[in-house]
């Protein structure tokens, strides 16, 4: 689990992410946060059938490089959104993320936040020396959030533009970053 000043955010074990995948509330009855209308976009539920749930359920202890993270806004105990990485870090030791945040909840920085949660673990990990991420070339909050985390633009690639932060140079150890860390608690 990831604590952050507004935000708790917990990855999901396979029992929990198929709870999510129904979209039926049950995951929100389990985690005693409240329920929204906002029903799984296209591209997420294609994602969740293809392969997050066929990754996590073969994942054993290396769930948390598959599944979903989920975000809930302590204040008001509802999920504001989610972010997920792309896969075990790479021989280079870099990881790949997305994210998505409902709509109702955009442009208060929860997703930012959320990001720099992220980072904070993943910089906690020996395993992970960057991360990376793509946004649409038009999506400018979600550019936004990558800037605002200290991700510098390598790119693109179609219609995405491609980010990179380093956070273990093999010289130097950690790289200083420009956000203030969250740190992680609990175990995991």
């Amino acid at each position: 689990m990831i604590e952050t000043e507004r935000l708790t955010i917990r990855p999901l074990p396979y029992a929990q992410l198929l709870k999510y995948s129904l979209a039926d509330r049950s995951l929100e009855q389990e985690l005693n946060v409240k329920a929204l209308p906002a029903e799984l976009t296209p591209e997420l539920r294609e994602a969740l059938e293809t392969s997050i749930l066929a990754n996590v359920a073969g994942a054993g202890t290396d769930y948390l490089y598959f599944t979903l993270w989920n975000i809930v806004l302590k204040s008001r105990r509802v999920m504001v959104g989610d972010f997920c990485l792309m896969g075990r870090p790479d021989a280079a030791g870099t990881i790949e993320i997305g994210y998505g945040i409902h709509e109702e909840f955009r442009g208060n920085g929860y997703m930012t936040e959320a990001i720099a949660g992220l980072i904070g673990w993943a910089a906690g990990r020996q395993e992970i020396r960057a991360v990376c991420a793509s946004t649409e070339k038009d999506n400018n909050s979600s550019q936004k959030v990558l800037m605002n985390n200290g991700f510098l633009l390598q790119g693109a690639t179609g219609t995405l533009l491609n980010w990179r932060l380093e956070l273990k140079s093999a010289a130097s150890g950690p790289v200083k970053t420009l956000f203030p860390g969250a740190a992680p608690s609990g175990e995991l």
